[in-house]
């Protein structure tokens, strides 16, 4: 590998740890960057999966205050976001993934359409919300988000935050620490699955997920600077720019 191919993947991590950290969609930063480098598409997809991992986990290291009394939640929406993750990486590695594909930019487009009109559908549908994460809906919805992440992940923050700010309901800022958590559950189930069958480019994983820990654990810094309002739009303009990328390639 060169020393270009190093800084790419050094750069492309990095900045998608900061965007998981942010809103969600980073791993449109990092998966390129695998494909620029020469690795195959597949290789590239569990690479990334791989890679993205410390990322999430500096995200949440530095949202620990927003995640101060979120552990019901985190149990309880934690298992079934994991047993997603592992079901997605085997629909992955068994199955042929075209028809998968051709869904994705629309279920990425989709949700952040579904974030902007959130506080509107918010204020109709409260009495459904679940802060605890007991409800039925919560857990269909968060096994169909595990599913995606673990398959292919781009995108999975954004669908994240969208179906909490729906089924589960509370501050912004603590849904998004909620995000960060559910999706490194996800990431770490679809990672057994891999390391077990998948092929993976370890010495890409390593350089990319050095750079997306500490670009997750800065990425907060910034997502705590933006309001409410400023958040939902940036993680909104994340995910309809991740979409049009999906739809062109």
């Amino acid at each position: 590998m060169s020393l270009g191919e190093v800084a790419l993947l050094l750069l492309a991590g990095g900045g998608a740890g900061a965007v998981n950290a942010v809103a969600g969609g980073g791993s449109l930063l990092s998966f390129p960057a695998l494909l620029a480098v020469g690795y195959a598409p597949v290789t590239a997809n569990v690479t990334n999966s791989i890679s993205v991992l410390p990322g999430y986990a500096g995200g949440s290291l530095a949202y620990r205050d927003e995640l101060r009394g979120q552990r019901e939640r985190v149990l309880r929406l934690g298992a079934t976001a994991a047993a997603g993750g592992a079901v997605g990486a085997i629909v992955l590695l068994t199955t042929p993934g075209s028809a998968f594909d051709a869904i994705v930019p629309f279920l990425v487009a989709g949700s952040s359409l579904l974030l902007l009109i959130q506080p509107r559908l918010e204020r109709r549908l409260s009495s459904r919300a679940d802060e605890t994460g007991r409800g039925g809906a919560a857990h269909i919805a968060q096994f169909v988000a595990g599913v995606y992440g673990g398959y292919f992940g781009a995108g999975l923050g954004i669908i994240l935050l969208a179906v909490h700010g729906l089924l589960v309901g509370g501050d912004l800022q603590r849904l998004n620490a909620l995000k960060g958590v559910l999706s490194l559950l996800v990431g770490l189930a679809a990672a057994v699955v891999f390391v077990v069958a998948g092929p993976i480019a370890w010495g890409a994983a390593a350089l990319v997920a050095a750079a997306a820990f500490a670009g997750g654990h800065l990425g907060v810094g910034l997502a705590r600077r933006l309001s409410a309002d400023a958040l939902r739009w940036g993680v909104a303009a994340v995910g309809i720019a991740a979409a049009i990328v999906l739809f062109v390639t």
